[in-house]
């Protein structure tokens, strides 16, 4: 019998939640198949089997449990279930796979392809089902699934006026209200309680303040317009706004090092590089992981890391190291519907920069009224180490490189490099 114990996922984690057991007690598993998934402060992690056997629960989900405690028991004696993991016939699977899109069904041999009642319309009611006999002709005229209608008639019988609210009220049950006063308690997840301290404690421990602008989207929507397909052709990924913003951003930053610095202590760290943090949604709360050196990449390579992080961070697999040691963050609202937000810094950082909704609005064009697609543009900072005159010109920089595509190639205008002005 051998124990799992709960892994040590980092220096300063000392607590972890059992989220799910991904098998059942008393089953037998596989060595190094994922049995449990647990949450820390941070981020989710999975523990496997460290041998073959059969498993045996010693804590339950929802537990808090301390670094070294055990998980789990496994007899790595018993012997194997006959027809435990039993691989399947190559023809069986054949069998059971879907059909293509253009492919005709095939009726299982010895018998007639019977057709599917799923999506089937309903002509008639059937005997089972106790319905009277206006309430049958409804059900039979509209269609509708008598197993979605809810009886109030005596043993269980369909009345017309059961049908009736169940065409009018589609997913409703009679005799509840819409708006029940009802209320839940759940217990606050560690990442949960992680977000809330560090939300309040960049709060109380940075002098913030939010400075505004506007970015004209024509030219960058045109381009992807325009370019959007040739690129998904050539790199595999599509060419999003996220490519553009951290590609201006990352050199705002160099002509600004301010914004990309933290105070700690009674220093000043500054870096030559640019670990751009991204806010990802993610199921279980909101969490921040880091494009590593975004200064270097291509537009497809930034592209690629983003697909990638946001496809971890929805299935709970984003690393710790793939979390920490970001310099800026970029933060998205506008995919949410967001117009205008102050968006809060992401500790020990000094300035965060948040995207909001692309909106069509009037605005003055060499003196006429036009309309744009604009985006009001936000940058949280701290201005214990940022001036106003370096969060405004950083700002302005990213505007200026957003509205101006081609400037991205250098950072600067070409013609403007070229006489070295």
């Amino acid at each position: 019998m051998i124990e799992i114990k709960v892994p040590t996922v980092g220096e300063s984690i000392s607590e972890v939640t059992l989220l799910k057991w991904t098998k059942k007690d008393g089953d037998y598993v596989e060595r190094d198949e994922v049995i449990a998934e647990l949450e820390s402060e941070k981020a989710t992690f999975e523990v496997n089997a460290e041998k073959a056997g059969i498993l045996k629960f010693t804590a339950n989900e929802g537990d808090t449990l301390k670094i070294g405690d055990t998980l789990a028991s496994i007899d790595e004696t018993a012997a194997k279930p006959e027809g435990a993991a039993k691989e399947e016939k190559p023809a069986e699977k054949k069998a059971e796979a879907a059909p293509s899109q253009n492919a005709a069904v095939q009726p299982p041999s010895g018998g007639e392809a019977k057709p599917s009642t799923k999506d089937a319309p309903v002509t008639a009611v059937s005997n089972d089902v106790k319905a009277s006999p206006v309430a049958s002709a409804i059900i039979a005229d509209k269609k509708i699934d008598p197993s979605s209608i809810a009886a109030t008639g005596s043993n269980g019988r369909i009345l017309k006026n059961d049908v009736l609210f169940a065409l009018n009220n589609p997913g409703r049950t009679p005799g509840k209200t819409m708006f029940a006063r009802e209320e839940r308690r759940e217990k606050m997840s560690n990442l949960r309680k992680t977000i809330s301290r560090r939300l309040v404690e960049a709060k109380n421990t940075t002098a913030m303040l939010t400075t505004f602008n506007e970015v004209d989207m024509t030219k960058i929507m045109a381009l992807r317009t325009q370019y959007k397909d040739k690129f998904k052709e050539k790199h595999g990924v599509g060419l999003g706004f996220m490519s553009f913003f951290t590609k201006a951003v990352c050199f705002a930053l160099q002509e600004w090092p301010a914004v990309n610095a933290y105070i700690d202590g009674d220093s000043i760290v500054y870096h030559d590089f640019c670990d751009i943090s991204i806010a990802v949604s993610a199921p279980k709360g909101l969490v921040v992981p880091v494009i590593r050196s975004a200064e270097s990449l291509s537009m497809a390579e930034i592209e690629k890391k983003v697909v990638e992080l946001a496809g971890k961070a929805k299935d709970n697999k984003l690393s710790m190291e793939e979390m920490q040691g970001g310099t800026f963050t970029i933060t998205n609202g506008g995919v949410f519907g967001s117009l205008m937000s102050t968006p809060i810094i992401n500790i020990p950082q000094s300035a965060i920069l948040g995207m909001h909704k692309i909106q069509e609005r009037p605005v003055v064009v060499n003196g006429q009224v036009v309309v744009r697609p604009m985006m009001y543009l936000a940058v949280s900072y701290d201005h214990r180490i940022i001036d106003g005159r370096e969060s405004v010109s950083f700002l302005v920089k990213v505007k200026e490189l957003l509205e101006n595509p081609e400037l991205l190639l250098f950072g600067k205008d070409p013609v403007k490099t070229l006489l070295e002005l």
